[in-house]
């Protein structure tokens, strides 16, 4: 067959394949199967599916095509996923926005991609409104009877499949280093991949339940929630951390991959001891062990009879580069090196993008079919962050002579807690917009339940300011998980900095480090 024949009959079975495609596929041979459950809700295949299919003519019906935006402002329920099928099935792309932010926050992130549509829960519409700017072509669904009556009008006839693997599914929102959040874009080839490679490297089976208990604006929900209906899999929604339904679903379901997260685990291992729930089964549990101390550790996969998850990856390369490596049950892990996944490729590299020799530190640049797509509008982002055909992550690791990495630092400076990424020039940005304040740096130190945590080092012009005022103004501007636990007033000229001029972080950690010791 000529080269030409063959591309085309490529292109016309889906090239890669297509989520919407993909899911309508599983449907129908999974009909009576439970694709969703929340609270007291059961929803089949077939049931989701119909409203799949009904959400897909609403979206076409309001002039949504392929390549439009539509930005979902929900907390975790079903429509959810509703909304991100039917986006699909047109090609269109869903922005999953974070309810969480403050409205400078959530409104740039809806101005930067510029939806056709706002889906929105009730309480917060208004919030979503007033936070984006004026757009008088911009149409809002409010999910509950508004979201209802609209579906009722339409059939669930098969829609055509207008999107195409590249297309982009969703876009999900990472901290920027400079303080501005950016649009990761993972299309419908990156996230038929990461189900893959899900599938193959934590030994999920095709039946396995998948609780998509963190927030669905997340790589983990979206992620997992989609690949496991795209195998047959049941969906336990839950919104956010309630430690009685996430029991519930333990003691009821197979479980894949049961995701925990700093912040969170002590009380849900509180909440195992004391109602002594015997789960049903789970294959793997955990993530981001560095940020989680190792007796905690122990104890959780002793009481869940699962090993934990030594990961590492991101939102813009699902779970590659380095998520192989499982911490066996019971056990306090004196060292936490990660082992690099099958199906993608990686190299450590020094400033110059060379390659670095085995035990020496080198900036992680990654390649492979889970990868994103890029930033939405970020070209010079992009630019930066894809040079020589590979993706350079920001994160310094060492390979060690075994072929494992051990993680250094993060070349980008980010704190994590308790699952989110905060970055400190997006505090220091609120900080410094106050006259009074001549100076600011955030560094970030250890905590028991999230991790690690931001902490603020503030200097003052001749006008004093207090903690009290420094709080406030970070309530007002900034997400509450992002503020800082405290304020440090030091001088102007305590701040160490470099020859260039730049506040030398490290320092002001190790001299908190040393005050706590």
């Amino acid at each position: 067959m000529a080269k030409a024949q063959v591309d085309a009959c490529v292109k016309l079975a889906g090239g890669l394949g297509t989520v919407g495609a993909l899911f309508r596929a599983r449907a129908e041979l999974c009909a009576s199967t439970i694709a969703v459950e929340y609270r007291d809700r059961r929803i089949s295949y077939a049931e989701l599916r119909e409203r799949v299919e009904r959400a897909s003519a609403m979206l076409a019906e309001l002039g949504l095509t392929r390549g439009d935006r539509v930005a979902l402002l929900s907390r975790n329920r079903p429509e959810y996923l509703e909304v991100e099928l039917a986006a699909a099935n047109l090609g269109v792309i869903t922005a999953c926005l974070n309810w969480r932010l403050s409205p400078r926050e959530l409104g740039y992130c809806i101005d930067l991609v510029s939806p056709k549509l706002l889906v929105v829960e009730p309480d917060l519409a208004l919030a979503a409104n007033e936070a984006a700017s004026d757009d008088p072509s911009r149409k809002t669904i409010v999910l509950g009877a508004d979201y209802e009556r609209l579906l009722a009008r339409h059939e669930d006839r098969t829609p055509l499949i207008a999107a195409e693997s590249e297309d982009g599914l969703v876009i999900l929102y990472t901290s920027g280093t400079t303080g501005l959040p950016k649009g990761a874009v993972v299309s419908h080839r990156a996230m038929i991949a990461r189900a893959l490679v899900f599938t193959s490297e934590l030994g999920i089976g095709v039946d396995d339940a998948f609780v998509a208990w963190a927030p669905m604006f997340h790589m983990a929900s979206t992620d997992h929630a989609l690949a496991t209906l795209l195998r047959g899999g049941t969906v336990v929604m839950v919104d956010g951390f309630q430690a009685d339904p996430l029991l519930s679903a333990v003691a009821k379901h197979k479980i894949g991959w049961l995701v925990l997260i700093p912040g969170m685990l002590d009380a849900f291992a509180d909440a195992l001891r004391s109602q002594r729930t015997t789960p049903r089964g789970i294959r793997v549990c955990g993530a981001m062990a560095d940020l989680v101390p190792p007796q905690a550790i122990a104890a959780v996969t002793e009481l869940l009879q699962a090993p934990y998850l030594n990961s590492f990856g991101s939102t813009e390369t699902g779970l590659p580069p380095a998520t192989r490596a499982l911490i066996p049950i019971g056990e306090v892990p004196t060292r936490l090196s990660k082992r690099q996944n099958a199906f993608c490729e990686i190299k450590l590299v020094d400033t110059a993008d060379d390659e670095v020799p085995p035990g020496e530190p080198g900036e992680l640049a990654m390649r492979g079919p889970t990868l994103f797509s890029g930033y939405w509008q970020a070209d010079e982002a992009n630019a930066h962050d894809f040079r020589g055909g590979w993706f350079h992550m920001g994160d310094v690791f060492r390979r060690n002579e075994d072929g494992t990495l051990d993680f250094v630092d993060r070349a980008k400076y980010m704190i994590k807690s308790g699952g989110e990424n905060i970055y400190p020039a997006e505090i220091e940005r609120v900080l410094l917009a106050d006259r009074r304040i001549s100076e600011a740096a955030v560094v970030r130190v250890r905590d028991a339940k999230w991790g690690e945590v931001p902490v603020a080092f503030v200097a003052c012009r001749e006008e004093p300011v207090t903690d009290v005022e420094l709080a406030e103004l970070c309530r007002r501007d900034l997400a509450n998980y992002k503020r800082p636990r405290e304020f440090r007033f030091i001088r102007f000229d305590d701040f160490p900095r470099s020859t260039s001029g730049k506040v030398q972080r490290h320092e002001l950690e190790a001299r908190l480090a040393k005050e706590r010791a």
